[in-house]
């Protein structure tokens, strides 16, 4: 009948890391102020390109005070998925939430990503009348449709229930409705991911609208009342099938990274701080036995700081938590990269032995209290915060901003948008790309970056790599 599928979709994790490499890279800006319509930003990244690592489109929005900060594709490699796959989908179009105003708005890429353009916008109504949800943040695409995590339920407040996860058609964009059949003990919300073949979803907590819409609530963290749980579903019941608790000190458990290939039954979880020692940890889970298991594996301790030149939430720790705010996993399942927003540091472990991470490379950038300048001279307000990895591993990017009043809190100084980007030694190691510096228009801040045709947290593949 003379249909393929998209060439951007790979059935397995080898064949996406032997794809042509990305073109173009799409960054989300955001107005702190809410004085100007947020945006999305393309951006060329081939080596020896006239306006390499330049803005050469940006889509601005026709409305303000969204705050942009995490999206997704409408489509990707799980649309080969055997049992529910829609394979002759396009890799087309891009799901950007409004995180504060819950309004969502469809991108289309084609037919080629320097004339994106506004497709169609979902309006808050429509998620609220047919989910209860609000506050939508992080997106997948799954065989079947666009899933979109929500850090609200209803409410002027959002708190109004708990929130969770919904469905979206991946060619209408209509809402359809919950995803959950079953939520078990789950009432906060942040991540979540799966692993389709061997048909489990985990998702991770951070916590309600007003524990992080105004800022970090100093009295909430110290009560240890934000999130510090993970869950793991059966994926096709829509059904919570375990919940571990952390432990309440272990507090803010964020983003998930399931290995990409579907033979390996393991991830990863990123937690932002221990409250008994400042401390970042990386934490390991794996399903044995029929039950799923999670131990931490890596800490990242905190560096001690003269109180005087510490920002006001800090003051009275005298030293500065790493804030691990971001990770992400190679495609190959080789190295785990580790934002420290607070120390301005990315790490990168081999993680070849998942419950034994080893430290590999390290690069400093920004930091509250380092202030490392990049090796062009500029400064980097802020600190490492998303991370996106191309395919090939070859190429690590990364923002600065983590959230608007976060940013003022830990930040005050200010974080304008930045983006770099660091090669990848071949046994390990990193190193700064002098000749990567994205500048972006004032007044804006920087968070999640995509790459075309897919990257390391976007796709979900259906098939092992060969070898493996």
């Amino acid at each position: 009948m003379g249909m393929r599928p998209d060439p951007t979709f790979h059935a397995s994790p080898k064949l996406a890391m032997d794809a042509p490499p990305e073109d173009f890279a799409y960054t989300l800006l955001f107005s702190p102020d809410f004085s100007q319509p947020d945006a999305l930003a393309v951006i060329d990244v081939r080596p020896g390109s006239p306006t390499y690592s330049q803005i050469v489109h940006t889509v601005p929005m026709p409305n303000k005070g969204d705050e942009f900060h995490h999206f997704g594709w409408n489509a990707c490699s799980s649309s080969l998925s055997p049992l529910t796959g829609h394979a002759f989908l396009e890799r087309r179009y891009l799901i950007i939430p409004g995180l504060r105003s819950s309004r969502i708005y469809i991108v289309d890429t084609k037919p080629h990503p320097t004339q994106a353009r506004i497709h169609k916008i979902v309006e808050p109504d429509e998620i609220f009348r047919k989910t209860g949800y609000s506050r939508p943040h992080t997106v997948h695409c799954g065989p079947e449709g666009i899933y979109v995590s929500t850090l609200g339920g209803g409410g002027e407040d959002g708190t109004d229930g708990p929130p969770g996860i919904f469905i979206m058609d991946c060619e209408t964009f209509e809402v359809l409705g919950r995803w959950e059949i079953d939520r078990g003990s789950q009432e906060k919300h942040y991540d979540f991911w799966w692993n389709l073949p061997r048909n489990y979803m985990v998702s991770s907590e951070w916590g309600l609208p007003p524990q992080f819409e105004n800022g970090v609530v100093p009295e909430e963290l110290l009560s240890n009342k934000y999130g510090h749980q993970i869950h793991f579903w059966d994926l096709r019941a829509r059904r919570n099938v375990q919940t571990i608790d952390l432990g309440a000190n272990h507090q803010m458990a964020l983003e998930v990274r399931p290995a990409h290939d579907p033979l390996r039954e393991y991830g990863f979880l990123g937690v932002v701080v221990d409250t008994t020692n400042l401390e970042g940890s990386i934490w390991t889970w794996w399903r044995e036995g029929g039950k799923f298991h999670i131990e931490k594996t890596a800490t990242i301790p905190p560096e001690p700081a003269d109180a005087e030149l510490l920002p006001r939430i800090l003051k009275g720790f005298g030293a500065v938590p790493p804030l691990v705010t971001d990770i992400d996993l190679s495609i190959d399942d080789k190295f785990l990269y580790v934002a420290c927003w607070g120390t301005g540091e990315l790490r990168q472990y081999d993680v070849t032995e998942p419950r034994k991470p080893k430290l590999t490379g390290s690069v400093h950038l920004g930091g509250v209290i380092r202030r490392t300048p990049h090796p062009n001279g500029k400064t980097f307000g802020g600190g490492p915060q998303m991370v996106e990895i191309s395919r090939d591993g070859k190429r690590v990017y990364w923002t600065n901003s983590l959230y608007s009043t976060w940013d003022d809190q830990f930040y005050p100084e200010g974080v304008p948008a930045a983006q770099v980007m660091a090669h990848v030694e071949p046994g390990g190691g990193l190193a700064l790309a002098d000749d990567y510096w994205v500048e972006f228009p004032d007044g804006y801040r920087a968070h999640q970056i995509r790459l075309e045709g897919g990257d390391c947290s976007t796709d979900s593949f259906c098939y092992p790599s060969v070898g493996t």
